[in-house]
């Protein structure tokens, strides 16, 4: 599961060639939970409300570069570092 982004302690990874729908894996310490990409939203799992809300926030900048790695990911091709949240 390549990393994409790290920040504040949470791990953003994304499988290659996963389920619908568009989507990205959060991980924050014991805490894993599943992000649509458009629209932001937790569709599994569970971070704590802080943790979730700097995803979230994060994920709203960076739905362009989220959206390709996606395609990227389907297609079986590196994906790209995004920014982390600083």
């Amino acid at each position: 599961m390549p990393r994409i982004a790290e920040f504040y302690g949470i791990i953003i990874s994304m499988f290659y060639n996963d389920h619908e729908p568009a989507h990205f894996h959060a991980i924050y310490g014991e805490y894993r939970a599943l992000f649509r990409i458009d629209p932001v939203q937790v569709i599994e799992g569970v971070l704590p409300r802080r943790a979730q809300s700097l995803v979230v926030d994060w994920a709203s900048m960076h739905q362009i570069e989220l959206r390709d790695n996606w395609r990227r990911a389907r297609e079986r091709q590196p994906l790209s570092r995004i920014d982390p949240l600083e």
